[in-house]
């Protein structure tokens, strides 16, 4: 029984050994681990920020009419380019009955006058071609004469307006006509012929007839989150690209910042516009969506590397990297960077453009080690 468990020890002892031979022989046949390397290059580095947002006219104007009625013709349609004083539209007047009433007994009050007046001043006027009154006397007759004629004409050009929206001698100047008060581009044009319209008073705003704007001044106009609002500030360049317009960005300027956010699904928001610099032959239409790159900072062909190769010590937090100085040997490097993108990152000091930087994830080699 003793003989046999010698035996048992023996063989155990026998096989560890000649496992851990096999071991050792398979790691002194494994390919050793090798690290590729990196140069920096000359890159230009913009850091950014993204609002979403929509391209507007600068200035809308609506244009409403001053007195109620129905709309007789339109003489524009979206799209058309008019000049300031264009006539837009043609009113139909519907008058009101209480008003055209005391209109139309207004003038019998001054026809009543006027008859008096003519009465009295034929009176002076035949005294005076007698010689019985005296020419200053048959003047004041004369402008009495004079003035209720004024005021029975008037209270007539009353009741037409009223009635009709117009009268003679008021030219363009007529209620009934609406025309344009600026020169640009017919937006929209909410309207139809034989729409009813309101006039614009204290206490309705109107209906809207057309509305203008002049599209060669356009802003963006979009929302930041409240963490990135921080980092923005008025005069900061913005890039602009527009979906519907493919390859194509537009330079602008941020011009204002909100002063107060809006809760939006939990989210504070900030609105945020930016004025459009001039714009080449290229139609931006209004309300079309658009992205803005805010430009936080910007370096033109400056030394970067690739981030994926920083290393921060453990300590100090201080960046560093690796430089070849041999054969799959390399030291320690202490960097100074500037501005990232995310990916690529500025390096104001501690390498050059010949250093070669290790990268981190080893490779084993496939016939051969090649120098990244």
């Amino acid at each position: 029984m003793k003989r046999a468990l010698t035996i048992i020890v023996l063989i155990l002892i026998v096989v560890a050994f000649g496992g851990s031979l096999y071991y050792l022989y398979q790691k002194n046949n494994e390919s050793p681990v090798v690290y590729k390397t990196e140069q920096a290059s000359l890159k230009t580095i913009i850091k950014e920020t993204v609002a979403t947002g929509s391209i507007v006219p600068k200035e809308e104007i609506l244009i409403k009419p001053n007195i109620s009625g129905i709309i007789d013709k339109i003489y524009i349609k979206a799209g058309d380019t008019i000049k300031a004083n264009d006539l837009i539209a043609q009113l139909k007047v519907v008058p009101d009955v209480s008003s055209l009433a005391s209109s139309k007994n207004q003038i019998t009050s001054a026809k009543i006058a006027l008859d008096n007046q003519t009465r009295m001043y034929n009176r002076q006027k035949e005294l005076y071609d007698k010689g019985v009154i005296s020419a200053n006397e048959f003047d004041q007759a004369q402008v009495t004469y004079q003035q209720a004629q004024q005021t029975y004409d008037a209270a007539k050009q009353t009741y037409e307006i009223i009635k009709t929206g117009t009268s003679k001698g008021l030219g363009s100047a007529a209620n009934t006509q609406i025309r344009s008060t600026i020169s640009g581009m017919v937006l929209e044009v909410p309207v139809k012929e034989g729409n009813q319209v309101i006039e614009a008073n204290n206490f309705n705003e109107g209906t809207t007839i057309a509305t203008l704007a002049n599209v060669d001044k356009m802003i963006f106009e979009g929302k930041v989150d409240e963490s990135e609002v921080g980092k923005i500030k008025e005069g900061l360049p913005l890039e602009i690209t527009v979906g519907a317009i493919e390859n194509k960005k537009f330079d602008a300027v941020l011009d204002y910042i909100a002063p107060k956010g809006i809760d939006e699904n939990g989210a504070i928001q900030f609105e945020i516009e930016g004025t459009l610099s001039k714009q080449d032959t290229t139609f931006i239409r209004a309300g079309l969506s658009a992205n803005a790159s805010i430009i936080l900072a910007k370096a033109e062909d400056v030394l970067a590397i690739k981030e994926a190769l920083l290393q921060f010590d453990n300590k100090t937090k201080e960046p560093y990297v690796e430089v070849k100085i041999g054969d799959q040997e390399f030291k320690r490097q202490d960097v100074e960077l500037g501005i990232s993108d995310g990916i690529f990152v500025e390096v104001k000091s501690g390498v050059s453009k010949e250093d070669e930087i290790k990268i981190w994830n080893p490779v084993k080699p496939t016939g051969g080690f090649n120098k990244g």
